[in-house]
């Protein structure tokens, strides 16, 4: 039970619609569930949601396709959301074979299934890519803010290569809520865009790049070092975490 699921019950219980006593044996029956399940390899956290108002999510990265496909049927037979982020179409064909209505995002490399009551942000997260190569973590990011319950928008290959592509969107950068910014090489697109809004801007730097970006290194510490106003700087290719701090803001 997710809290906004109790306060609709609370409210139902103040209208008459439900008795107190059934009320209270539903949340008894709730309360009563482990807050996690103890599958031998992992231990799914399914009281996350109460705590953070967003299921556990999977980290492909590491798992088997059977760990992903057990742990993913756990979540799911909560009534809650799925992501696993980084999942290889293996995982995917084992996740549905056990939960039929999952998706696949080729391009995110991301599988998900929305259910139960999401909260809906207050506005539009912009997703903000330098370029092309950059897709796969932009793409992860989109998934990511879409499934926690956000009105998304794409702008891609705005790099600073070609200012101008960014300064032609100034209606859509003036719209949004919070700004997720994915960009490699020297990773200066956050500072371009943080110093033409007023709204936070999470920078995410990707591993895309010759030798001397060092697989990320380069832009994360130019983001880092950023001159701009309210630039937060997630870790290398991390699309996902750019996106959940992005749903945080937008839900305030």
């Amino acid at each position: 039970m997710t809290g906004s699921e109790l306060r609709e019950l609370l409210d139902k219980v103040h209208r008459g619609d439900v008795a107190p006593s059934d009320a209270a044996d539903e949340i008894t029956t709730v309360l009563r569930m482990s807050p996690f399940e103890d599958l031998g390899f992992a231990r799914v956290d399914t009281h996350r949601a109460l705590r953070q108002g967003f299921p556990e999510v999977i980290l492909g990265l590491g798992k088997t396709a059977e760990q992903i496909a057990a742990i993913a049927e756990r979540i799911v037979a909560r009534n809650q959301s799925l992501l696993v982020t980084r999942a290889q179409p293996d995982a995917y064909e084992a996740v549905k074979a056990r939960v039929p209505a999952a998706v696949y995002h080729a391009e995110a490399r991301a599988i998900s299934l929305s259910q139960g009551e999401v909260p809906v942000g207050n506005g539009t997260i912009l997703i903000v890519c330098a370029g092309t190569s950059d897709l796969p973590v932009a793409e992860e990011a989109v998934v990511t803010a879409e499934l926690m319950g956000n009105r998304v928008d794409r702008l891609y290959d705005v790099g600073v290569a070609g200012l101008h592509r960014l300064l032609a969107e100034q209606a859509r950068l003036q719209d949004a809520q919070a700004i997720v910014v994915v960009a490699g090489m020297e990773g200066a697109l956050p500072s371009v865009v943080a110093g033409l809004v007023s709204v936070p801007v999470i920078a995410v730097p990707t591993s895309i790049g010759y030798g001397a970006s060092f697989g990320g290194i380069a832009a994360l510490l130019g983001m880092l070092n950023s001159c701009a106003n309210g630039v937060a700087v997630v870790n290398i290719d991390n699309g996902f975490g750019g996106a959940c701090m992005a749903s945080v803001i937008n839900h305030l």
